[in-house]
């Protein structure tokens, strides 16, 4: 029996308790911060503030602390924004299970250290745990996977027995789910997705067309692929689900959350106007600050990025970032 602890229950953390609770061999446990949610999710099975409408498994636990979520875990899976995560782990670390799997679910990156969240772990966690650390990405929105919709993502480490495993537990007939060993390549996939897909939003909010939105995501793709490699990933993650196919699902999919900020901005919306309206966290308005200092560090150009960046935070016109975008040197692809 694989004795699994779920940190986090906003709607990706609660959609992916929900499907480990759902394959016969494994006991979950989910801990969300808030009461209200904790108590919503025991007594009416359902997450109203995250993920409403759907009725969770009957067989999904809730934590009254964190700490009871970790204890005895074989597993334990982190779904805390990015930016938390370090603020999170650090009252746990004695709780966890020596050779337990860590696994990281969020996509994004650390605002003040620059860090991808397994980056992070390893800073908080014991180099005994290094080794068992893991990443799960790619286009999953969790409403579908709660609904048993079909989806394909992947598992990274640097340990194969360690992907090979959390492929293994997270497997179900709707949810497929492939082994790699790029970590940081996965990560990055995960969390420069979500830029792009702001700079996607705000194309359409303008009315720009599908031409603008086409060319945006495979320009983004490119910018990727270049802090990518610079940052030591292997270019090909980026064509497989963890890059193209998030970056697709995010900047083109109904329920994205970055695309639907871009899309408020487009149209006119200031951004802590969007941000306090928003119930969930939309990774990539921090990650674009992390991207576009990332960028500079790395002398990487990334000129969508760095307009997306000027529009959320230096108060750039959207038109005038489309303006410049289109106007830039004439180069070859």
């Amino acid at each position: 029996m694989e004795r699994i602890g779920v940190i986090g229950a906003g709607s990706w953390g609660t959609a992916i308790a929900h499907l480990l609770a759902g394959n016969e061999g494994c006991s979950v446990t989910l801990w969300a911060r808030e009461e209200e949610v904790r108590r919503e999710i025991s007594e009416r099975r359902e997450n109203g503030h995250f993920l409403p409408g759907i009725k969770l498994s009957d067989r999904l636990e809730v934590a009254a602390s964190i700490e009871e979520a970790v204890a005895g875990a074989t597993m334990v899976v982190s779904v805390v924004p990015s930016q938390y995560v370090r603020s999170v782990f650090p009252p746990i670390v004695e709780k966890l299970e020596r050779g337990s799997i860590i696994v990281s679910a969020s996509k994004g990156i650390e605002e003040s250290s620059l860090l991808t969240v397994s980056q992070v772990l390893k800073e908080l966690l014991p180099g005994a745990f290094h080794p068992s650390i893991a990443v799960i990405s790619g286009p999953s929105f969790a409403k579908e996977v709660t609904l048993g919709l079909p989806a394909a993502v992947c598992a990274a480490s640097v340990s194969d027995k360690v992907s090979a495993k959390v492929q293994q537990v997270f497997s179900t007939g709707a949810f497929r789910v492939y082994t790699n060993r790029d970590i940081i390549g996965v990560e990055l996939g995960g969390a420069l997705k979500n830029v792009i897909a702001l700079a996607v939003g705000i194309s359409d909010g303008l009315g720009m067309g599908t031409n603008a939105r086409a060319a945006l995501i495979t320009r983004g793709l490119a910018e990727m692929v270049r802090l990518g490699v610079a940052m030591g990933a292997d270019p090909q993650t980026f064509s497989g689900l963890s890059g193209l196919g998030d970056l697709v699902l995010t900047c083109t999919g109904e329920l994205s959350r970055n695309r639907s900020v871009g899309l408020a901005l487009g149209r006119g919306k200031g951004l802590s106007e969007i941000v306090t309206e928003m119930k969930m966290v939309a990774e990539g308005v921090k990650t674009a600050k992390s991207a576009y200092r990332l960028a500079r560090k790395h002398r990487v150009p990334m000129p969508i990025t760095e307009n997306t960046y000027q529009i959320l935070y230096e108060d750039k016109s959207p038109k005038d970032a489309v303006m410049e975008l289109m106007t830039r040197g004439l180069r070859e692809e």
